[in-house]
């Protein structure tokens, strides 16, 4: 947990070791940057700011190197923290004042993702296009070229991929991949997919993977020429 609120961190971390947790605490961002990249976590919850480097530059850092987890805590109301956040590589975010259960909810529900998935998720590689994903190894390929994601990232484009040619709802994609209902003026599904959309650039005939099916929810879309193929590992 890199914030620098000394008394909120003495309280969370207390309440999130009583909830089973082994929680390591900085409170500046350089601190931050060295103590994920050092070490081995599951989980980071990551404040915006922090002194020295801000936390969406720690952020940056970490996501140079490292797909582990992050969970931003944003001013309430602070929209702008929030897509600036995710934009950058956040999982998810939360506003403060947030409670510690809230909090708890929000950590279990992005390691359940990646716990599950992989138990959950048909096996197999999924191919659409010239898009191929491996969800066993959590793994993605364009062209045979790994694309990196980040875990709801990774979530999303399977969701989506296993399920091509149909639109998915926003409301199933925030149960299926954030493990949460849909919040109202919740964005942060809009910017996973403005996310991925960039990492995977456009398909080959110049159009979008991703097509937005306004009021309702998003489909990738599969090339006339192929279909979806699922072949065992």
């Amino acid at each position: 947990m890199v914030d620098d609120d000394v008394e909120l961190v003495e309280l969370v971390g207390e309440y999130l070791r009583r909830e089973g947790f082994h929680v390591d605490t900085v409170h500046d961002g350089e601190s931050g940057v060295d103590k994920v990249l050092g070490g081995s976590y599951d989980m980071i919850i990551l404040d915006v700011m922090l002194p020295g480097i801000g936390g969406f530059e720690v952020l940056r850092r970490i996501r140079l190197t490292s797909a582990v987890p992050v969970v931003m805590l944003t001013a309430r109301g602070d929209e702008l923290d929030r897509v600036m956040g995710l934009e950058t590589g956040a999982d998810d975010y939360l506003a403060k004042p947030f409670s510690s259960r809230e909090l708890v909810a929000r950590i279990r529900a992005v390691l359940r993702r990646g716990e599950t998935k992989g138990n959950a998720s048909p096996s197999g590689v999924v191919r659409v296009g010239n898009i191929e994903i491996e969800s066993a190894a959590r793994a993605v390929r364009r062209d045979g070229k790994n694309v990196e994601l980040t875990a709801a990232e990774f979530d999303l484009l399977d969701l989506l991929m296993r399920s091509a040619g149909e639109v998915v709802s926003r409301e199933d994609i925030a149960r299926k991949v954030l493990d949460r209902p849909l919040l109202p003026l919740d964005r942060s599904i809009d910017v996973h997919v403005s996310n991925l959309r960039k990492k995977l650039g456009d398909a080959p005939d110049g159009s979008e993977y991703i097509k937005t099916v306004r009021s309702v929810g998003y489909i990738f879309a599969r090339p006339a020429s192929t279909s979806l193929h699922s072949s065992p590992n």
